[in-house]
């Protein structure tokens, strides 16, 4: 999860719900689908639940800041497919996934619903989120690695003359 500051002063942030949710969202959508079926399919005791938002497939808009930091740009259109639930105790859970995948966005929706219940979210968390959660971080850690050892550093040497 991500460290924010507060904005009137450089203390961390204390972490809210609201950060906890974005970062399992985060996760669900980019856990590759067949993970996402594996999961659901080694639940016990799935939850019934009714679409409120069948999934359905739009476009976004994506922007980007010149330099990380600069001025925003339109950098172009993405797809996405996105998703909401109701479990049957009344929890909504809502999935939004790049690209046209909507068996993924409905999987995501369910997992987000079965994270907002206090009842599920520990069974939830150890059968989905962590793993998914350590695979991702160990892929971009051997991304990094292959990155770091094509690095090439350059030195200039200054002559006196």
């Amino acid at each position: 999860m991500n460290m924010t500051t507060h904005p009137q002063s450089n203390e961390p942030a204390k972490s809210t719900a609201t950060d906890t949710r974005r970062a399992w969202m985060a996760v669900l959508a980019k856990a590759p689908t067949d993970a996402l079926v594996r999961a659901w399919g080694a639940m016990s005791g799935k939850p019934a639940y009714r679409h409120l938002r069948r999934p359905e497939t739009g476009l976004v808009m994506v922007r980007g800041r010149a330099g990380g930091t600069g001025q925003r740009f339109n950098l172009g259109e993405m797809t996405v497919s996105r998703c909401a639930v109701a479990l049957e105790n009344g929890i909504v859970g809502h999935g939004y996934v790049a690209g046209r995948d909507h068996r993924k966005a409905e999987l995501a929706a369910i997992f987000d619903a079965l994270l907002q219940d206090s009842d599920r979210r520990a069974e939830v968390e150890a059968l989905v989120t962590r793993p998914l959660s350590e695979a991702q971080a160990a892929r971009k850690a051997e991304r990094r690695r292959k990155a770091a050892a094509t690095r090439v550093e350059f030195l200039t040497m200054v002559r006196d003359r």
